[in-house]
């Protein structure tokens, strides 16, 4: 490994060797080639022909197909020293090992024909890795939620001790809004189209011209060609390339899922500092250079943070795309480069940290219980108060004894650091006549939990094992984090 230049930390340490793979110059280069190879099988399917003999023949065919993948990169790229062009450069090292075809590739097509139908299938590829990687967060925090679905715990909102809920319905909030992205990738994955084969400026004129007007012919090529790559269709009017709002749509399914697992993060380090729910540890993993005790989320930290940068990214393909002038300007190209696959990169890496660390996660429930019981007391006083009215009280002035009291009990908690001794409180209280074991009857967390139990069974069958079991074949990742 080289040590004295720049090495990007997305490949060297967060993103997977799969995710790399897609974005590799092997999947770049090898994919071009198979796009020459589909022109070249179309355009001979076509009766591409001159003076009445083929243009292109099978052997021909044949050898571009034996050179798919010993791309001959050291030729390409003393090519391009010279002629300043990526293309054209492997147009002519791809015509080094097949002489019998030299002639022939790249024949009618412009650069975004290689480039852009390129792009396509490499985000298509890593829209595929991304949702496979997702099911399986997915999963796991399923399994998380039906585990602990009963299991009290306070809720809180303006992270305010509020209504209690249960440690696997707040779960369910993570998988509610993975399931969201989950759809979206599906609906964007599923709406892919390729460039297809249009020319220098989206008209066809150079196939025009090859194929003599014979618009039945030309009505074919783009069908054919994504036949042959694997897709249904081609958008059916493009400029030189296709249109960058492509680029945005994908990038932001990208910033979907990076807000989620960052939400989702942000609410474990809240839990580690409550020391209630914790993400795991390692046996010999060190939390703090200073401080030995520590145990630090640096899991959920680096999702949050890595997450940023993932949303962050989502408004490079906007702005490139809001930019291009007529039909094709090349100042989205760089920027292409870089924003896409780091996108990629980086979620990558994520989706990896989720599955590791919803697979670990640690609750201590006795922790949980002791925080639920210090609060309740308050909780519960609605039904006390309900209870006294029942019993001859007068509702008004049971409110304001209880808010009295309430008020007491709370400069005891956090004016003397003492106990919460609202219940004392009450049971001293001529207003209620209950005595402290009487009230101590109140003090039941799944009594004040609603529905929880029952929503995280009815959302876990009803909405996502469907989406699990049609997805099962997805299952199973494992994710293999270094640092």
């Amino acid at each position: 490994m080289s040590t004295d230049s720049y090495i990007s930390p997305l490949s060297e340490r967060y993103s997977s060797k799969e995710m790399q793979h897609i974005f590799s110059q092997d999947m770049k280069f090898t994919t071009w080639r198979r796009l020459w190879i589909a022109l070249a099988e179309t355009e001979k399917e076509l009766g591409l022909s001159s003076n009445g003999r083929p243009v292109i023949t099978d052997e021909m065919i044949e050898e571009m197909k034996a050179h798919v993948d010993d791309i001959n990169y050291d030729v390409a790229k003393e090519r391009e020293k010279q002629v300043r062009h990526d293309v054209m450069s492997h147009v002519y090292a791809y015509g080094v090992q097949c002489p019998k075809a030299a002639g022939i590739i790249h024949l009618g097509a412009t650069s975004c024909y290689v480039g852009d139908n390129t792009d396509i299938i490499i985000m298509r590829e890593g829209l595929r890795l991304v949702k496979k990687k997702l099911v399986n967060v997915i999963c796991i925090l399923a399994d998380f939620a039906k585990k602990y679905k009963d299991v009290p715990t306070l809720a809180f909102t303006h992270f305010q001790p509020a209504q209690p809920t249960t440690v696997g319905k707040r779960a369910t909030l993570w998988i509610n809004e993975f399931m969201i992205d989950l759809e979206d990738i599906d609906y964007v994955t599923g709406t892919l189209k390729l460039l297809g084969c249009k020319g220098t400026t989206g008209t066809q004129a150079s196939f025009k011209e090859l194929f003599d007007n014979d618009k039945e012919k030309l009505d074919k090529i783009d069908g054919m060609i994504a036949a042959k790559m694997g897709f249904d269709s081609c958008y059916p009017v493009s400029g030189q390339t296709y249109s960058r709002k492509i680029d945005t749509r994908v990038l932001n399914v990208l910033a979907g899922i990076a807000a989620s697992a960052h939400k989702m993060s942000n609410d474990i380090r809240l839990l580690q500092h409550l020391k209630e729910v914790e993400e795991p540890f390692e046996k010999n993993q060190i939390g703090s250079s200073a401080m030995a005790y520590k145990r630090n989320p640096m899991r959920s930290e680096r999702i949050a943070s890595l997450s940023r940068y993932v949303m962050i990214d989502a408004l490079n393909p906007a702005i490139t795309s809001a930019t291009q002038w007529f039909e094709r300007t090349l100042d989205d190209s760089a920027n292409k480069r870089l924003s896409v696959a780091e996108g990629f990169l980086a979620l990558d890496g994520i989706l990896d940290l989720c599955i590791n660390v919803t697979n670990g996660l640690v609750v201590n429930e006795k922790v949980i219980e002791r925080h639920i019981r210090s609060e309740l007391p308050f909780m519960v006083t609605e039904n006390i108060m309900m209870d006294a009215v029942k019993a001859g009280g007068n509702r008004q002035q049971l409110h304001e004894s209880i808010r009295q009291l309430s008020m007491e009990a709370g400069a005891h908690v956090k004016r003397d650091g003492a106990d919460n001794d609202l219940l004392d409180l009450i049971a001293a209280s001529d207003d209620f006549n209950l005595s402290r074991e009487e009230l101590e009857s109140y003090m039941v967390p799944a009594d004040y939990t609603g529905r929880s139990a029952e929503q995280v069974e009815d959302y876990l069958a009803g909405h996502v094992a469907p989406v699990l079991e049609e997805n099962k074949e997805l299952l199973g990742v494992e994710a293999d984090i270094r640092v």
